[in-house]
């Protein structure tokens, strides 16, 4: 699991429960290879010749982000595809630069073109949402500081363990069949044992959905009022594809892995001959970072380590809006990189890539079988929402009409936008909505969490403190 620049301060719940539970994030610095080819790729490591194409382009990005914060209401609606066409913008800019940027870290997939503009302008401008700052010069920032976790297992064994102390009792290989009636009185569902085959039917007070919005609607069936298949029946998802393997070959062809003088853009300042000869490998570098690292070239310089990406897209030639995602999982491994220095090419683990091949209805494109399948480790298929324009007119403003109706609660990331520190806090907000109190540890975190408790449940937070104050005082 990682996460992306400045998130430290931005997933505040998300770290609160990992340090919580005594497995704190580590630091690595972001590398990205968009595209492949002189008129294909760009990188947030060392100039390119692709963004110095486009520098005017870049630049007037930083006043398309200015207009649409100020017209949000109107404007930010509109999808992506049909605010940079208004603005003039080259249609290789939203094609090699925009949307994968873009696809990548928000997971919007091949639906990127359709996302309305005001989730890009909040992806680089709100402060409980944004990934980097925006950069004049290149787009993305130098190097930003990543955040990633270790040992998910023991971290999930250890929460697991800690709520069952507390008497909460978890199911596994369970699953809810059908739910014959929900009201005031409470939810009843049928409940299906895989272990046993045994089914049973059970009462509930409440009942939180924490699933996809699809899903949702199948698990409620006839029970499933008017209002909830219009919200939910508004969400999006495709069916996509990620494949496990260790195909250096398949890597290299499709992706650049490496610094290739060719690939270089003409250093306009010192930071960026410093970031040229970092990527080539001729300065001190280190595996890890503890800065910030935004910024065209400040911060932490020395720190920088040579080009080796941990992030990168391959875009089709056919449809250029259509991309695949692939990652170097070794790269993002903080352990590997504090031992990089001291290790031999002999004793260096050999490199465990994913590449994700998106909406298999476009599988006529995916290049997966150039890679050799003796060297798969494993296929797992996905279920990925598409954040589109559709989403935040239908689904999102609608939540807050479903939610605690019928003792029914929905959380999930897709409740809002499709990050880690959404589900947390969906989850946190339905819980709250039961009666459980906010543990406040952070301001920044509570805001953000005021801020989801209006938007998708209709509650203003003060308020409700205020009702809970007077309840203990009768």
């Amino acid at each position: 699991m990682e996460f992306k620049e400045d998130l430290k301060f931005i997933f505040k719940h998300t770290f609160n429960f990992f340090n919580q539970y005594g497995f704190p994030a580590q630091p690595l610095q972001l590398q990205v290879s968009f595209g492949k080819g002189q008129s294909g790729f760009w990188t947030n490591c060392f100039p390119s010749k692709l963004v110095a194409q486009h520098s005017s382009d870049i630049k007037r990005f930083g006043v398309f982000l200015k207009v649409i914060k100020w017209t949000m209401p109107v404007l930010g609606l509109l999808p992506i595809s049909i605010m940079l066409r208004l603005f003039f913008f080259s249609k290789d800019f939203g094609d090699k630069m925009v949307y994968p940027l873009i696809a990548l870290f928000l997971g919007t997939g091949n639906q990127t073109a359709n996302v309305p503009a005001a989730i890009v302008e909040r992806l680089f401008n709100d402060p409980n949402m944004k990934l980097w700052d925006y950069d004049a010069d290149t787009l993305l920032p130098n190097q930003p500081t990543m955040y990633s976790f270790d040992c998910l297992h023991s971290f999930y064994d250890k929460w697991k363990n800690d709520l069952i102390a507390k008497g909460v009792s978890i199911r596994t290989d369970t699953e809810v069949q059908s739910i014959p009636s929900r009201s005031k009185k409470g939810v009843d569902l049928v409940i299906k044992d895989n272990s046993t085959d045994n089914i049973t039917t059970e009462h509930f007070d409440h009942l939180v959905l924490c699933v996809l919005a699809d899903d949702a609607l199948r698990i409620l069936g006839k029970s499933a009022t008017w209002r909830e298949k219009l919200v939910l029946g508004g969400a999006s998802f495709y069916d996509d594809l990620t494949v496990t393997h260790h195909d250096s070959d398949y890597f290299t062809k499709q992706y650049e892995t490496r610094f290739k003088p060719e690939l270089c853009g003409e250093p306009k300042s010192e930071a960026q001959c410093h970031q040229i000869s970092s990527a080539k490998g001729d300065s001190p570098t280190l595996g890890y970072a503890s800065g910030s690292g935004s910024g065209s070239g400040t911060g932490s310089g020395s720190q920088h380590r040579s080009f080796d990406p941990m992030y990168y897209t391959y875009t089709y030639k056919e449809n250029p809006r259509l991309i695949e995602m692939s990652f170097n999982c070794s790269n993002y491994q903080h352990q590997f990189k504090h031992n990089q220095a001291s290790s031999s090419s002999e004793t260096t683990p050999e490199p465990v890539y994913q590449t994700i091949f998106l909406d298999k209805r476009k599988s006529d494109l995916w290049t997966i079988d150039g890679i050799d399948e003796s060297k798969i480790i494993k296929l797992n298929w996905w279920h990925q929402l598409g954040h589109r324009w559709q989403h935040y007119v239908r689904v999102v403003p609608g939540m807050m009409f479903l939610q605690g109706h019928n003792n029914t609660y929905f959380a999930g990331s897709w409740t809002l936008v499709n990050m880690h520190e959404v589900a947390c806090i969906s989850g946190i907000a339905a819980a709250y909505r039961l009666g459980a109190a906010y543990q406040k540890f952070d301001d920044f975190a509570q805001d953000f969490f005021v801020k989801y408790l209006l938007v998708s449940h209709g509650k203003l937070f003060s308020r409700e403190e205020k009702k809970r104050r007077k309840q203990k005082a009768v």
